[in-house]
């Protein structure tokens, strides 16, 4: 009963549009199995959205828009969907694949969402914000080495566009990929472009984790487990605990991704690659349990 009522109060005092829509079907299921669901859309964005194009179906621009609106309450499958649809009617407009990607990212559906943005990608060769996902979506996949060349066209299309944000979001996953192949000398060179005087404007977290790396920040300053946000600790979590990882302290990385994986923000891309981590650890854990079994025979 006191379990019951420390529930109804956790929702109760959740805001409206962090409350999951349970009496929907599930958008996906994490790679640890847990049932992920949507948001309830209590503004009326995607009936708004789906009334604006209704009244200019051949206006590209209100698909998209419908798509976002449906991903902004976590409603991923109809994105897909919309996107889907406009793919018929515009077969060759990269966008369509890009945010098509991107939600496949989401539902933790890798390969297609390579497969999309790789297409998006010779649509619109050099567009900043295909290369990021796409190198985001390899990753995920554990490619590091092909993840790495992504990011390296991606850091270029982010020098042109001379933009301290889109340079920070790039640098941050591209230092992490290099690091994961053991490549510390060339991480620590994406390092020197990153200074306290940066014009950071959005993409505060990435920022923040990069300070990290460079010694300009302690691990403290970062976050308050305690009281930042389920978004903020998947963000700067991943981060901190996948420098953990990468510096020989796996048990400290492993607290930071459960850590991460317990909250509610399941979309975020840090929660999405504590998941991975979290899974790739699971087989390994029942063969040394198997193995132990063996040996006790």
């Amino acid at each position: 009963m006191r379990l019951t009522i420390l529930i109804l109060l956790a929702f109760t005092l959740m805001p409206l549009s962090q409350v999951p829509d349970t009496a929907a079907t599930p958008e996906a299921t994490s790679l640890l199995g847990v049932k992920l669901f949507p948001q309830v859309d209590e503004k009326g964005e995607i009936k708004a959205a789906e009334e604006k194009l209704a009244a200019s179906p051949k206006n590209i621009e209100l698909l998209i828009a419908l798509g976002r609106a449906q991903a902004n309450s976590w409603h991923y499958r109809d994105a897909i969907a919309t996107y889907t649809r406009g793919m018929e009617k515009w077969p060759k407009d990269a966008r369509l694949y890009r945010h098509r990607g991107h939600r496949y990212i989401t539902l933790r559906e890798f390969d297609k969402a390579v497969k999309d943005l790789q297409r998006a990608n010779e649509l619109s060769p050099k567009d900043y914000d295909i290369l990021y996902h796409l190198g985001l979506a390899l990753y995920l996949k554990g490619e590091f080495s092909s993840a790495e060349i992504t990011y390296r066209d991606c850091y270029e299309a982010a020098l042109a566009l001379k933009s301290d944000d889109s340079i920070v979001a790039v640098t941050d996953w591209f230092y992490m990929a290099l690091r994961r192949q053991g490549k510390q000398a060339t991480a620590d060179g994406l390092l020197v472009r990153i200074t306290p005087q940066m014009g950071v404007k959005e993409n505060k977290s990435y920022y923040e984790r990069l300070l990290f790396y460079k010694g300009l920040k302690q691990e403290s300053d970062l976050v308050n487990m305690e009281k930042a946000t389920d978004l903020e600790i998947a963000t700067i979590g991943y981060g901190v605990g996948n420098w953990h990882f990468y510096n020989d302290d796996p048990a400290r990385a492993e607290e930071y991704f459960r850590r991460i994986v317990s909250g509610k923000y399941w979309p975020a891309f840090g929660f999405i690659a504590a998941e991975v981590e979290l899974a790739k650890l699971a087989p390994k854990r029942i063969s040394a349990i198997q193995t132990r079994s063996a040996i006790s025979r």
